[in-house]
């Protein structure tokens, strides 16, 4: 086997590793190929004698053009996440070794789609530093070189990142948990098809809009909400719950419809409206708290 076939199977080895990287990063599987592609590339034109550990310069190499991708993204401001059109065909993820058990619950084979619209709120910086780090095992110190920071500011960037993530950063406001109750109540509904319980959680003058009302009819009364609520099942089962402004939200993809969250209101243990947000621009300036299963 002579240098360049003993390269290209060390590469082919490290790519699912890096393209399971690239994908937490740019939420994109395409985006996510090209890449990995761009470190072969730049692999291919390198003195490889220099190159003490292969998978560590890989993975630095694939960070960097990354985090250049997501500086464009906000200096452009360009659509987020290529995701939500594609669909959530990630690429197999072989992650390093979770550095706590709370991180492990984040380093599942697949990602959710709630997850990467959490990512895509946290600052370039912050996002390569979480990724690598709590989902990747990354060193600070290796991290720091990617973002021409300290390693104890990759330290900080990465902690700022994991408290938005988790929902402490800034903390729910009040009845959270009974809010929670009420959408579960409404989604299980919905799910199941069952038109008595969808109005049992909707106050009778509930609203529904699309957007602000922006786009499309304005929805009025429990029992109108209810009957379109039920050709939503498949959202519902789908559907992740997260905190958006102190409400109880649902991130939700359904097929041709694409991918929503519905934000509701609720008052007296009611839902008094319901908001149905597809702008992928207010999606990107929305900072949603994942909620725990």
């Amino acid at each position: 086997m002579n240098d360049d076939q003993w390269l290209a199977r060390r590469f082919e080895a490290d790519r699912p590793r890096l393209e399971a990287v690239a994908f937490r990063m740019l939420g994109s599987s395409g985006e996510a190929e090209d890449a990995v592609q761009e470190a072969w590339l730049r692999l291919a034109a390198s003195d490889t004698g220099a190159i003490a550990n292969l998978s560590g310069w890989l993975t630095t190499v694939v960070g960097r053009v990354c985090l250049d991708q997501l500086r464009r993204r906000k200096t452009r401001a360009e659509q987020p996440m290529p995701a939500f059109e594609e669909g959530l065909a990630e690429p197999a993820a072989q992650a390093g070794p979770a550095a706590d058990p709370e991180t492990a619950a984040l380093m599942a084979d697949s990602v959710s789609l709630a997850l990467l619209v959490v990512l895509e709120a946290l600052e370039p910086a912050e996002r390569l530093a979480f990724v690598l780090h709590d989902m990747f095992a990354v060193p600070f110190d290796d991290i720091a070189q990617i973002i021409d920071r300290t390693p104890v500011a990759a330290r900080k960037l990465a902690s700022r990142a994991r408290a938005r993530v988790r929902g402490t950063g800034t903390p729910p406001t009040r009845d959270v948990s009974r809010q929670r109750t009420v959408v579960e109540a409404f989604m299980g509904a919905a799910r199941d098809g069952d038109f008595d319980a969808l109005v049992a959680v909707l106050d009778p003058d509930v609203t529904a809009r699309t957007n602000g009302g922006s786009v499309g009819p304005v929805i009025r009364g429990a029992a109108q909400l209810a009957g379109g609520a039920i050709t939503f099942s498949s959202m519902a089962k789908d559907g992740q719950l997260v905190v958006v402004d102190g409400k109880i939200g649902v991130v939700a993809t359904a097929g041709d419809l694409g991918t929503r969250i519905l934000v509701f209101t609720i008052e007296d243990d009611k839902i008094t409206a319901l908001e149905a947000i597809t702008d992928a621009e207010r999606l990107q300036g929305m900072e949603l708290t994942l909620l725990d299963a």
